[in-house]
Protein backbone atom coordinates (compact mmCIF):
# COMPACT_ATOMS: atom_id res chain seq x y z
CA UNK A 1 0.00 0.00 0.00
CA UNK A 2 1.54 3.28 -0.94
CA UNK A 3 2.59 5.65 2.11
CA UNK A 4 0.40 8.44 3.22
CA UNK A 5 1.44 11.83 2.00
CA UNK A 6 3.24 13.13 4.92
CA UNK A 7 2.29 16.78 6.64
CA UNK A 8 6.05 18.20 6.33
CA UNK A 9 5.79 18.27 2.52
CA UNK A 10 3.36 21.21 3.09
CA UNK A 11 6.31 23.01 4.14
CA UNK A 12 7.67 25.94 2.18
CA UNK A 13 9.79 24.82 -0.09
CA UNK A 14 9.40 20.83 -0.40
CA UNK A 15 9.76 19.07 -3.23
CA UNK A 16 9.00 15.39 -3.32
CA UNK A 17 11.81 12.36 -3.31
CA UNK A 18 11.42 10.25 -5.93
CA UNK A 19 11.28 6.19 -6.24
CA UNK A 20 10.96 4.83 -2.80
CA UNK A 21 11.40 7.99 -0.89
CA UNK A 22 8.57 9.48 -3.12
CA UNK A 23 6.14 10.09 -0.33
CA UNK A 24 8.43 12.37 1.77
CA UNK A 25 10.48 15.23 0.65
CA UNK A 26 13.60 15.17 -1.09
CA UNK A 27 14.51 18.68 0.43
CA UNK A 28 13.00 21.81 1.48
CA UNK A 29 14.63 23.82 -1.03
CA UNK A 30 18.55 23.48 -0.86
CA UNK A 31 19.78 20.26 0.20
CA UNK A 32 23.02 21.34 0.25
CA UNK A 33 22.30 23.80 3.01
CA UNK A 34 20.47 21.32 4.69
CA UNK A 35 23.27 18.47 4.59
CA UNK A 36 25.55 20.80 6.21
CA UNK A 37 23.18 21.29 8.97
CA UNK A 38 22.67 17.41 9.37
CA UNK A 39 26.24 16.80 9.70
CA UNK A 40 26.63 19.92 11.86
CA UNK A 41 24.29 18.47 14.39
CA UNK A 42 26.43 15.18 14.12
CA UNK A 43 29.18 16.98 15.54
CA UNK A 44 27.50 19.19 18.20
CA UNK A 45 28.24 22.36 16.00
CA UNK A 46 24.41 23.65 15.45
CA UNK A 47 24.84 26.05 12.09
CA UNK A 48 24.66 29.61 12.87
CA UNK A 49 20.75 30.95 12.48
CA UNK A 50 19.43 27.68 12.56
CA UNK A 51 17.42 25.21 15.38
CA UNK A 52 19.79 23.64 17.37
CA UNK A 53 18.88 20.13 15.94
CA UNK A 54 17.92 19.02 12.48
CA UNK A 55 15.12 15.73 11.46
CA UNK A 56 14.41 13.94 8.60
CA UNK A 57 10.93 13.15 7.95
CA UNK A 58 11.33 8.73 6.94
CA UNK A 59 7.62 8.72 7.54
CA UNK A 60 6.97 6.42 4.36
CA UNK A 61 8.60 3.43 6.22
CA UNK A 62 7.14 0.74 7.71
CA UNK A 63 6.79 -0.42 11.93
CA UNK A 64 6.07 -4.26 12.41
CA UNK A 65 5.90 -4.83 16.58
CA UNK A 66 6.50 -8.50 17.55
CA UNK A 67 5.31 -9.09 21.70
CA UNK A 68 5.37 -12.19 23.47
CA UNK A 69 7.54 -14.17 26.19
CA UNK A 70 9.41 -15.99 22.79
CA UNK A 71 9.57 -12.90 20.64
CA UNK A 72 13.46 -12.50 20.86
CA UNK A 73 14.65 -16.15 20.57
CA UNK A 74 12.30 -16.14 17.57
CA UNK A 75 13.28 -13.55 15.58
CA UNK A 76 17.20 -15.00 16.56
CA UNK A 77 16.10 -18.49 14.84
CA UNK A 78 14.80 -16.80 11.43
CA UNK A 79 17.23 -14.20 10.61
CA UNK A 80 20.84 -13.24 10.56
CA UNK A 81 21.80 -11.43 13.83
CA UNK A 82 22.40 -12.90 17.56
CA UNK A 83 19.10 -10.72 19.02
CA UNK A 84 18.03 -13.48 21.59
CA UNK A 85 19.23 -11.43 24.52
CA UNK A 86 18.80 -7.89 23.18
CA UNK A 87 18.47 -5.92 26.46
CA UNK A 88 15.37 -3.46 27.11
CA UNK A 89 16.28 -0.15 25.03
CA UNK A 90 18.63 -1.73 22.88
CA UNK A 91 19.18 -2.06 19.14
CA UNK A 92 20.62 -4.17 16.66
CA UNK A 93 20.60 -4.44 12.85
CA UNK A 94 19.72 -8.02 11.80
CA UNK A 95 18.35 -9.46 8.23
CA UNK A 96 16.17 -11.94 6.63
CA UNK A 97 18.04 -13.95 4.31
CA UNK A 98 16.46 -16.52 1.38
CA UNK A 99 17.45 -20.29 1.59
CA UNK A 100 20.29 -19.69 -0.36
CA UNK A 101 21.73 -16.97 1.08
CA UNK A 102 20.04 -13.31 -0.62
CA UNK A 103 18.82 -11.02 1.24
CA UNK A 104 14.82 -10.43 1.39
CA UNK A 105 14.56 -7.80 4.16
CA UNK A 106 17.22 -5.72 6.25
CA UNK A 107 15.38 -5.40 10.06
CA UNK A 108 16.14 -2.47 12.61
CA UNK A 109 15.87 -3.92 15.61
CA UNK A 110 14.36 -1.91 19.18
CA UNK A 111 13.29 -4.05 22.32
CA UNK A 112 11.65 -2.39 25.23
CA UNK A 113 11.71 -5.08 27.67
CA UNK A 114 7.99 -6.30 26.01
CA UNK A 115 7.84 -5.58 22.12
CA UNK A 116 10.39 -6.02 19.79
CA UNK A 117 9.92 -3.21 17.09
CA UNK A 118 10.87 -4.06 13.56
CA UNK A 119 11.76 -0.76 11.89
CA UNK A 120 11.51 -1.80 7.68
CA UNK A 121 11.76 0.16 3.98
CA UNK A 122 8.05 0.97 3.40
CA UNK A 123 7.06 -1.56 1.07
CA UNK A 124 8.58 -4.36 2.77
CA UNK A 125 6.56 -3.97 6.27
CA UNK A 126 3.38 -5.56 4.48
CA UNK A 127 5.14 -8.64 3.20
CA UNK A 128 7.43 -9.17 6.62
CA UNK A 129 4.18 -8.76 8.30
CA UNK A 130 3.06 -11.49 6.50
CA UNK A 131 5.81 -13.72 6.34
CA UNK A 132 6.54 -13.61 10.38
CA UNK A 133 2.44 -14.56 10.70
CA UNK A 134 3.29 -17.81 8.68
CA UNK A 135 6.14 -18.84 10.43
CA UNK A 136 4.50 -18.36 13.92
CA UNK A 137 3.80 -21.89 14.60
CA UNK A 138 2.71 -22.70 18.04
CA UNK A 139 5.55 -19.99 19.48
CA UNK A 140 4.07 -17.10 22.14
CA UNK A 141 3.99 -14.24 19.57
CA UNK A 142 1.79 -11.76 18.57
CA UNK A 143 2.94 -9.84 15.52
CA UNK A 144 1.27 -6.65 13.99
CA UNK A 145 1.86 -3.98 11.27
CA UNK A 146 1.83 -0.65 13.20
CA UNK A 147 2.58 1.39 10.23
CA UNK A 148 -0.56 3.24 10.37
CA UNK A 149 -0.08 3.87 13.94
CA UNK A 150 3.36 4.91 14.16
CA UNK A 151 5.60 7.03 11.67
CA UNK A 152 9.73 7.22 11.66
CA UNK A 153 11.73 10.31 12.10
CA UNK A 154 15.49 10.36 11.57
CA UNK A 155 18.53 12.30 13.19
CA UNK A 156 21.89 11.96 14.24
CA UNK A 157 23.38 12.18 18.11
CA UNK A 158 26.37 14.39 18.97
CA UNK A 159 28.13 11.46 20.09
CA UNK A 160 28.26 7.59 19.87
CA UNK A 161 26.51 7.22 23.29
CA UNK A 162 24.02 10.27 22.59
CA UNK A 163 20.65 8.35 22.26
CA UNK A 164 18.28 11.47 23.75
CA UNK A 165 16.18 12.77 20.98
CA UNK A 166 16.80 16.69 20.66
CA UNK A 167 14.71 18.71 22.96
CA UNK A 168 11.97 19.96 20.28
CA UNK A 169 11.49 16.60 19.32
CA UNK A 170 11.59 14.42 22.37
CA UNK A 171 7.83 15.42 23.32
CA UNK A 172 6.91 13.57 20.08
CA UNK A 173 8.63 10.43 20.76
CA UNK A 174 6.83 7.09 21.62
CA UNK A 175 7.25 5.45 24.34
CA UNK A 176 6.65 1.75 25.45
CA UNK A 177 7.29 -0.17 28.45
CA UNK A 178 8.87 3.10 30.07
CA UNK A 179 11.60 3.63 27.51
CA UNK A 180 11.34 6.07 24.53
CA UNK A 181 11.30 4.46 20.92
CA UNK A 182 14.42 5.48 19.48
CA UNK A 183 16.65 3.19 17.47
CA UNK A 184 20.45 3.62 17.43
CA UNK A 185 22.33 2.87 13.94
CA UNK A 186 25.13 0.06 15.07
CA UNK A 187 27.12 0.73 12.19
CA UNK A 188 29.70 2.48 13.77
CA UNK A 189 31.64 -0.04 14.83
CA UNK A 190 31.72 -4.14 14.31
CA UNK A 191 29.38 -5.82 16.32
CA UNK A 192 29.90 -8.97 17.93
CA UNK A 193 30.23 -11.77 16.22
CA UNK A 194 30.64 -9.44 12.91
CA UNK A 195 33.25 -8.63 10.39
CA UNK A 196 34.99 -6.05 8.44
CA UNK A 197 35.40 -6.75 4.76
CA UNK A 198 36.41 -2.32 4.31
CA UNK A 199 40.44 -2.60 4.27
CA UNK A 200 40.85 0.48 6.07
CA UNK A 201 41.47 1.41 10.18
CA UNK A 202 39.52 4.60 10.20
CA UNK A 203 35.73 3.61 8.92
CA UNK A 204 33.98 6.43 7.22
CA UNK A 205 31.01 5.04 8.80
CA UNK A 206 32.84 5.21 12.77
CA UNK A 207 30.34 8.67 13.21
CA UNK A 208 27.38 7.56 11.52
CA UNK A 209 25.51 8.42 15.34
CA UNK A 210 22.39 8.09 13.32
CA UNK A 211 19.02 7.28 15.16
CA UNK A 212 15.42 6.64 14.33
CA UNK A 213 12.32 7.52 16.51
CA UNK A 214 8.80 6.37 15.98
CA UNK A 215 6.39 9.33 16.64
CA UNK A 216 2.40 8.81 16.50
CA UNK A 217 1.69 9.39 12.87
CA UNK A 218 -1.45 11.77 14.33
CA UNK A 219 1.34 13.88 15.59
CA UNK A 220 3.11 14.60 12.37
CA UNK A 221 1.05 17.88 11.32
CA UNK A 222 2.02 19.17 14.84
CA UNK A 223 5.84 18.18 14.34
CA UNK A 224 5.11 19.88 11.05
CA UNK A 225 4.04 23.40 13.54
CA UNK A 226 7.16 22.96 15.66
CA UNK A 227 9.69 22.69 12.26
CA UNK A 228 7.56 25.67 10.65
CA UNK A 229 8.37 28.16 13.80
CA UNK A 230 11.85 27.31 13.47
CA UNK A 231 12.44 25.44 16.79
CA UNK A 232 13.68 22.51 14.99
CA UNK A 233 14.99 21.96 11.45
CA UNK A 234 14.03 19.61 8.60
CA UNK A 235 16.29 18.54 6.24
CA UNK A 236 15.23 16.20 3.32
CA UNK A 237 16.12 12.63 2.22
CA UNK A 238 18.52 14.05 -0.26
CA UNK A 239 20.90 15.41 2.57
CA UNK A 240 20.62 12.28 4.21
CA UNK A 241 21.54 9.97 1.31
CA UNK A 242 24.69 11.98 0.37
CA UNK A 243 25.80 11.82 4.49
CA UNK A 244 24.88 7.78 4.77
CA UNK A 245 26.79 7.20 1.02
CA UNK A 246 29.98 8.79 2.38
CA UNK A 247 29.62 6.73 5.30
CA UNK A 248 29.46 3.54 3.44
CA UNK A 249 26.04 2.88 4.85
CA UNK A 250 24.08 0.09 2.59
CA UNK A 251 20.72 0.57 2.22
CA UNK A 252 18.24 -2.35 0.77
CA UNK A 253 16.15 -0.10 -0.90
CA UNK A 254 19.43 1.38 -2.82
CA UNK A 255 22.28 -1.22 -3.16
CA UNK A 256 20.48 -4.59 -3.18
CA UNK A 257 18.93 -6.50 -5.89
CA UNK A 258 17.40 -10.09 -5.73
CA UNK A 259 20.50 -11.69 -6.34
CA UNK A 260 22.70 -9.77 -2.99
CA UNK A 261 24.62 -11.74 -0.28
CA UNK A 262 25.53 -9.84 2.98
CA UNK A 263 29.21 -10.19 1.82
CA UNK A 264 28.92 -8.02 -0.96
CA UNK A 265 27.87 -4.94 0.58
CA UNK A 266 30.06 -5.50 4.36
CA UNK A 267 26.70 -5.87 5.94
CA UNK A 268 28.38 -8.41 7.40
CA UNK A 269 29.88 -5.15 9.68
CA UNK A 270 26.68 -4.89 11.84
CA UNK A 271 24.00 -7.59 10.83
CA UNK A 272 25.64 -10.74 11.10
CA UNK A 273 26.52 -13.13 13.51
CA UNK A 274 29.11 -15.31 12.48
CA UNK A 275 28.70 -18.16 15.05
CA UNK A 276 25.09 -17.45 16.75
CA UNK A 277 23.92 -21.22 15.34
CA UNK A 278 21.59 -21.79 12.37
CA UNK A 279 19.01 -19.72 10.81
CA UNK A 280 17.56 -19.49 6.92
CA UNK A 281 20.65 -19.00 4.57
CA UNK A 282 23.23 -19.35 7.08
CA UNK A 283 25.12 -22.15 5.12
CA UNK A 284 25.95 -19.67 2.19
CA UNK A 285 27.03 -17.01 4.62
CA UNK A 286 29.22 -19.24 6.27
CA UNK A 287 30.88 -21.13 3.18
CA UNK A 288 31.25 -17.69 1.19
CA UNK A 289 33.08 -15.91 4.31
CA UNK A 290 35.55 -19.01 5.18
CA UNK A 291 36.18 -20.84 1.80
CA UNK A 292 34.96 -18.33 -1.27
CA UNK A 293 34.86 -14.67 -2.70
CA UNK A 294 31.68 -12.88 -2.91
CA UNK A 295 30.72 -12.74 -6.75
CA UNK A 296 30.21 -8.86 -6.29
CA UNK A 297 31.46 -5.91 -4.49
CA UNK A 298 30.26 -2.22 -3.05
CA UNK A 299 33.31 0.70 -3.56
CA UNK A 300 33.23 4.20 -2.74
CA UNK A 301 32.93 6.97 -6.11
CA UNK A 302 34.52 10.08 -6.47
CA UNK A 303 32.83 11.28 -9.59
CA UNK A 304 33.89 14.12 -11.87
CA UNK A 305 31.64 17.25 -11.29
CA UNK A 306 32.80 19.26 -13.83
CA UNK A 307 30.29 18.95 -16.35
CA UNK A 308 27.36 18.93 -13.26
CA UNK A 309 25.71 15.27 -14.01
CA UNK A 310 24.93 13.16 -11.28
CA UNK A 311 24.75 9.37 -12.06
CA UNK A 312 20.94 7.59 -11.85
CA UNK A 313 20.83 4.32 -9.97
CA UNK A 314 21.21 1.52 -12.65
CA UNK A 315 24.16 4.10 -14.19
CA UNK A 316 26.57 1.43 -16.21
CA UNK A 317 30.06 1.67 -15.22
CA UNK A 318 33.23 -0.01 -18.11
CA UNK A 319 36.88 0.93 -17.33
CA UNK A 320 38.40 4.40 -18.39
CA UNK A 321 40.45 2.39 -21.00
CA UNK A 322 37.67 1.23 -23.18
CA UNK A 323 35.44 3.74 -22.52
CA UNK A 324 36.54 5.03 -26.11
CA UNK A 325 36.60 2.18 -27.72
CA UNK A 326 33.90 0.55 -30.47
CA UNK A 327 30.84 -0.53 -28.60
CA UNK A 328 32.27 1.40 -25.16
CA UNK A 329 33.61 -1.49 -23.47
CA UNK A 330 31.60 -4.10 -20.91
CA UNK A 331 30.14 -2.90 -18.22
CA UNK A 332 31.92 -4.17 -14.97
CA UNK A 333 29.11 -2.63 -12.61
CA UNK A 334 26.33 -0.12 -12.11
CA UNK A 335 25.82 2.94 -9.54
CA UNK A 336 23.41 2.14 -6.54
CA UNK A 337 23.25 5.48 -5.04
CA UNK A 338 24.32 8.94 -5.96
CA UNK A 339 24.43 12.41 -4.16
CA UNK A 340 26.42 16.05 -4.28
CA UNK A 341 28.12 16.03 -0.94
CA UNK A 342 28.52 19.42 0.94
CA UNK A 343 32.62 19.13 1.08
CA UNK A 344 33.35 16.54 -1.81
CA UNK A 345 30.87 16.99 -4.52
CA UNK A 346 29.38 14.37 -6.25
CA UNK A 347 30.16 10.27 -4.81
CA UNK A 348 28.35 7.27 -5.01
CA UNK A 349 28.56 3.57 -3.97
CA UNK A 350 28.21 1.03 -7.14
CA UNK A 351 28.45 -2.36 -6.98
CA UNK A 352 31.04 -4.41 -9.35
CA UNK A 353 32.63 -7.33 -10.20
CA UNK A 354 34.90 -8.92 -8.08
CA UNK A 355 37.53 -9.03 -10.67
CA UNK A 356 37.93 -5.80 -11.24
CA UNK A 357 41.24 -4.36 -10.27
CA UNK A 358 41.49 -1.85 -7.16
CA UNK A 359 42.64 1.26 -8.84
CA UNK A 360 41.34 1.35 -12.10
CA UNK A 361 40.30 4.29 -13.84
CA UNK A 362 36.40 4.26 -14.62
CA UNK A 363 33.77 5.93 -16.51
CA UNK A 364 29.88 5.68 -15.72
CA UNK A 365 27.87 6.30 -18.15
CA UNK A 366 24.58 8.32 -18.00
CA UNK A 367 21.83 10.10 -19.41
CA UNK A 368 23.72 13.24 -19.71
CA UNK A 369 27.09 11.72 -20.94
CA UNK A 370 29.89 10.07 -19.61
CA UNK A 371 31.09 10.95 -16.09
CA UNK A 372 34.86 10.00 -15.02
CA UNK A 373 35.38 7.93 -11.79
CA UNK A 374 37.61 6.58 -9.20
CA UNK A 375 36.87 3.96 -7.45
CA UNK A 376 37.67 3.50 -3.09
CA UNK A 377 37.58 -0.52 -1.83
CA UNK A 378 34.99 -1.22 0.72
CA UNK A 379 34.56 -4.77 0.32
CA UNK A 380 38.07 -6.15 -1.12
CA UNK A 381 38.20 -8.12 -3.69
CA UNK A 382 40.44 -11.10 -1.69
CA UNK A 383 37.27 -10.77 1.19
CA UNK A 384 35.91 -14.04 2.55
CA UNK A 385 38.04 -16.89 2.10
CA UNK A 386 38.47 -16.56 6.39
CA UNK A 387 39.94 -20.24 6.31
CA UNK A 388 42.77 -19.55 3.30
CA UNK A 389 43.85 -17.25 5.32
CA UNK A 390 44.93 -18.92 8.28
CA UNK A 391 48.87 -18.84 8.43
CA UNK A 392 50.91 -21.42 7.35
CA UNK A 393 54.71 -22.08 7.04
CA UNK A 394 55.87 -21.44 3.66
CA UNK A 395 57.45 -24.88 2.02
CA UNK A 396 61.08 -24.39 0.95
CA UNK A 397 61.76 -22.90 -1.97
CA UNK A 398 57.56 -22.23 -1.98
CA UNK A 399 56.36 -18.73 -2.64
CA UNK A 400 54.17 -17.76 0.70
CA UNK A 401 50.35 -17.45 0.09
CA UNK A 402 49.28 -13.65 0.13
CA UNK A 403 47.27 -12.55 2.78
Amino acid sequence: MPAARSPLLDLPGAVAGAAADAAVAAHYGNPVAEQRMLDAARGGRPVPGSAAAAVVDLSHRGVISVSGPDRLSWLDSVTSQSIRSLAAGASAETLLLSANGRIEHAIRVLDDGETAWLLVDGEQAAELEQWLQKMRFMLRVEISDRSAEFATVGWFGSSLDDHEPPAALAPFVAGSAGLPLTWSDPWPEVVAGGVQYAPVDEHPGSDWWWRESLVPRESLGALAEVVGRGELSAAGVAALEALRIAAWRPRLATEADERTIPHELDWMRSAVHLSKGCYRGQETVAKVHNLGHPPRRLVFLHLDGSDAVLPAPGDEIVPASAAGTAGGGDAVGAVTSAGLHHEWGPIALAVVKRQLPEGDALVVRTAGGDVAATAETIVSPEAGAAVGRVPRLPRLGARTRRS
